[in-house]
């Protein structure tokens, strides 16, 4: 007997009993946009490669550009854990929306309670407090959206060199000079969220550099319409089609001090001091993993809208194959939820640990979990007019984005699963 009506869809972050009220409110929100609008959407931005503006019109007016904006800014002051529990709601519906809007969301979330978390002198507190006020009332007041190019091709964006763009102080502000490549929002966003190193006037007397240290990066926030900025490049990748992450080159840029989206050098230690800012991207592979579980289970049970009613949900092999996917996706859920509500400053060694393996299971277990999805619901799902093989292709990207791709999270976790701070290996005497 065909079943008159589907099951109730089961919660993106677990039992909503736990949750508080903000939390259920805002992925209730995001889920409401994902179904209603995103999720029809989304087959166009992939085909076409084309940025989700009409997605972006709809997360202003949900007020969604301003989740991570302090309330005393006007916005809804959602923490960690609330944002990724929403970013993977729209996951769940648009990989490429839910991952271009995170670079917008951590624009804010770092010149927010990041920010708040770290070391400053009452000076700095105070410039910060004046300048992220500007940043917030564009947001809010304008909708005006901000993006975060990172990757370089080099090793800055995993943490290992510093930032190849450059930025030399002058009277009033700053000029930058570089180059940033897969920046997702490019010719979309108003601004760039720029990392950048402070050029040194002086010789380095060490290394006899003039170019700076890692220590001296900063994060300033560029007008995409500067005088020296430019977009270049086509855009045809296999997965992700919609973040348009075209290249970003910046030729002397001016931008006013008000530009910095953090005080000179807080980059650095928050880099150092809190390191699940470095994780928000899994939610968007965390929200696909659970759409190509959604759309199985929908299949087996002849219940995918346009399609025939026809049950394929009787067959061993597909019992055990959605059992198979389901175990994995409990699995990766409970890493991300516990990973999601340990962020904070200084976490202890163990809660570190504990986010490489959920980064990179997340990752890694999201294309898993498409993979079988594919081989359970057979020769069909790999039709465009299915969303499977796309968010195949989508979750495929999760693993080789920069900063933790999956090779640099088991770098990572094997040296400290290994190695205290600050430990060395020694000559063993024989």
């Amino acid at each position: 007997m065909i079943p008159a009506a589907a099951p109730p869809v089961p919660h993106i972050a677990g039992n909503p009993s736990v949750l508080t009220a903000q939390q259920r409110e805002l992925v209730e929100r995001a889920a409401i946009l994902g179904r209603e609008k995103f999720g029809p959407r989304a087959a166009r931005w992939d085909r076409e490669a084309s940025f989700p503006f009409e997605n972006y019109d709809d997360l202003r007016a949900a007020g969604l550009l301003g989740i991570c904006v302090p309330k005393e800014h006007g916005g809804l002051g959602a923490d960690f854990a609330t944002y990724v529990m929403v970013a993977a709601e729209l996951g769940r519906h648009c990989g490429s929306t839910a991952l271009s809007f995170n670079m917008h969301v951590c624009s804010t979330m770092w010149a927010g309670f990041i920010a708040d978390a770290m070391d400053m002198s009452r000076e700095q507190r105070q410039d910060h407090e004046r300048i992220r006020a500007l940043h917030f009332a564009r947001v809010m007041g304008e909708g005006k959206v901000y993006s975060q190019p990172f990757s370089e091709g080099g090793a800055a964006a995993a943490g290992k060199a510093p930032w190849g763009t450059r930025a030399l102080k002058v009277e009033g502000g700053y000029r930058v000079t570089g180059k940033k490549i897969f920046a997702s929002l490019s010719g979309a966003a108003d601004y760039y969220g720029v990392l950048c190193t402070r050029e040194r006037r002086t010789v380095d007397r060490n290394d006899g550099s003039a170019g700076g240290t890692m220590r001296d990066s900063l994060y300033l926030a560029v007008p995409a319409d500067a005088a020296g900025v430019a977009v270049s490049g086509d855009w045809d990748p296999m997965g992700m089609r919609g973040t348009v992450s075209r290249t970003l080159t910046f030729e002397d840029v001016f931008v006013p001090d008000e530009a910095r989206l953090m005080p000179e050098g807080l980059y650095f230690q928050a880099a150092s001091r809190y390191p699940h800012m470095f994780a928000t991207l899994s939610p968007t592979y965390m929200g696909i993993a659970q759409a190509a579980y959604d759309f199985t289970v929908a299949y087996l049970r002849g219940e995918v809208p346009g399609m025939p009613r026809v049950l394929r949900r009787q067959y061993p092999t597909k019992q055990i194959a959605v059992a198979q996917m389901r175990i994995t996706l409990e699995q990766t859920r409970a890493l991300f939820l516990q990973t999601a509500r340990e962020a904070r400053v200084d976490p202890d060694k163990d809660a570190r640990m504990r986010l490489y393996a959920s980064h990179y299971s997340i990752m890694e277990n999201a294309n898993a979990i498409c993979a079988l999805a594919i081989r359970t619901c057979g020769g069909q799902s790999m039709l465009k007019s299915l969303p499977l093989e796309r968010l195949y292709r989508d979750s495929r990207c999760g693993s080789l984005m920069l900063p933790w791709t999956a090779e640099l999270c088991l770098d990572r976790l094997g040296r400290e699963c290994l190695y205290e701070a600050g430990e060395r290996d020694e000559a063993i005497e024989s």
